[in-house]
Order: C-alpha cells, then structure tokens, then sequence
C-alpha cells in the first residue's frame, strides 16, 4: 500500500477526531449549565433548613414533610396532576379531529385557516389573559380548575392541530379508502385504521400538553383565588416570602415539580422521538 492512501486516511481520521471535538465539547457545557441547577436544587432540597453550610451536611428530608404537609403542596400537586391529565386528553381527542379536517379534506378557506394557526404562535400567552379572564368571569369559572384546562388546551391547540395533520398526513389514505370499499363509514375507518397508527403522535402532542400545562403559571395565577385550586408553580411563588425565603422548602417544592416531568419524558422518550421524527417529515 502507497504512503498516499495512508496519509489520507491519517487526515481523515484527524478530521473526524476533530469534528467530534467540536461536537462534544459544546455539549457537555451546554449540559454541565443545564445540570448544576439541578444539582444544587437537590442539595438544598435535602440540607436542615436549607442551610449553605458547605460538606459535611446531615441528610434529611423535613422539607419534603414541611412542604407537603404544611404548605399544601400535597393539594397542589393533585391540581396540577387534574390540570394536566385534563389538558393532555382535551388536545388530544380535538387536535385528532382537527387535524384530520386538515390533512383529508379540501375546503374553501384552508389556507387561510392554516396561515391563521401559525400566526397565533407569535401571540404571547400573557396577552390572552385579558380576554380570557372576562370570559371565564361570566362562565363563573373564576377559581375552577375546569378553567386552567379549558385556557391550557385552547392556547396549545393550534400547534398540536398543525403537528397532528402532518401526523395523519404520513398515514396512507388508500388503507382508509380500502375500510370505506369493506363498508366502513368514514369515521369508523378513521377509528379502526387511523388512530392505532398515531399512537406516536398522541404520546408525543399529549407530551408537550402535560408539561405545558404542568408549568404553567400565569393561568393559574390570575384565574385562581384560593390556596386549595392552587398548581404547583403558584404553591413554588408563595414559598417565597416578602423578606426572607426558605430555600430548603423551595428547593424541595422544585423536586417535587420536576419529578414528574421527568419522569414523563423517560418513559415517552421512544415513542417522542419517533413521533416527532415523522411528523417533520412527513409534514
């Protein structure tokens, strides 16, 4: 063998270990910024009092009890669950119907409805309140946590209705066609045929709802009055005082509100990705 070929394959190889280089490094920063907040959360979560006494500390969990028992977190860890779960199905079941409209039929005005989707992304959620407020007031709604379900599902369906037509969009029309040929009505091929194949896309569209309305603040804020409809995030605010802040309750109060989602994101990995994935594609 030539030296030739050996050199090129040595430059090659250089090129590659620098090309992970680049690649690694500004990931692990980007990591390392994203994990030490983590990391001193839990340390402090689990320090007497919060205290910044550096190592060696005792290890205790009083404020967990504080925070769960005391501070009712308990109770809004339930309304943010409520919240959630009732987001979660709310997108869904519409944003399946919605997005279908858009993805198998053609009408006047499509276009125009499409374009109108996408322009309320550049609408921040905080000039929504207003409206909001005033009509919820008049539902009576003020201070029911059916009204942080309705505001969370509203403000996130145009996205998941233009992610779930994609979605649908990569499903095959002709094995629709072919149910409707054995006497199946359009909404039952739609049923039987369809929705089993955007099992991905549900875990993936009902995902980004869940976390969404789980840290959500400012609906919960301005739409409930009393500590017993609070959600997580209000129950976080409230732990800090006007003078002084208890960093051991706030800091167990954060553990206790990013759990979940975690969580979440750990079991649904899978099938977020894959559902993501053809939905770019196929969109």
């Amino acid at each position: 063998m030539s030296a030739a070929p050996l050199g090129i394959a040595g430059e090659l190889a250089r090129r590659w270990e620098r090309s992970r280089l680049y690649l690694w490094v500004p990931l692990g920063l980007f990591m390392l910024f994203t994990l030490v907040p983590f990391y001193w959360m839990i340390v402090f979560a689990f320090r007497p009092d919060g205290s910044t006494h550096p190592y060696p500390w005792p290890v205790t969990l009083a404020n967990f009890k504080l925070v769960w028992n005391v501070l009712g977190f308990g109770v809004f860890f339930k309304n943010s669950v409520l919240v959630g779960v009732g987001t979660l199905v709310g997108v869904n079941v519409i944003s399946a119907l919605s997005g279908y409209a858009l993805a198998r039929f053609s009408f006047r005005g499509r276009g125009f409805l499409v374009v109108g989707l996408l322009c309320t992304q550049f609408v921040p959620g905080v000039m929504l309140l207003i409206p909001l407020f005033i009509i919820f007031r008049h539902l009576g709604l003020i201070d029911n946590l059916l009204a942080l379900v309705i505001g969370d599902t509203v403000f996130q369906l145009p996205l998941t209705t233009l992610l779930m037509s994609g979605f649908i969009r990569s499903v095959p029309v002709e094995l629709e066609e072919a149910a409707m040929v054995d006497g199946c009505s359009r909404l039952k091929a739609f049923r039987a045929v369809t929705l089993p194949l955007l099992r991905p896309a549900f875990v993936a569209i009902g995902s980004f709802a869940f976390v969404g309305s789980w840290n959500n603040f400012l609906f919960a804020l301005i739409f409930m009055n009393s500590q017993d409809h609070f959600t997580l995030p209000v129950g976080l605010d409230y732990t800090i005082g006007e003078f002084s802040v208890n960093f051991g309750a706030l800091a167990a109060g954060g553990v206790l509100a990013a759990v979940p989602v975690v969580l979440v994101f750990a079991i649904v990995q899978r099938y977020l990705v894959q559902g993501l994935t053809v939905g770019a594609i196929k969109g």
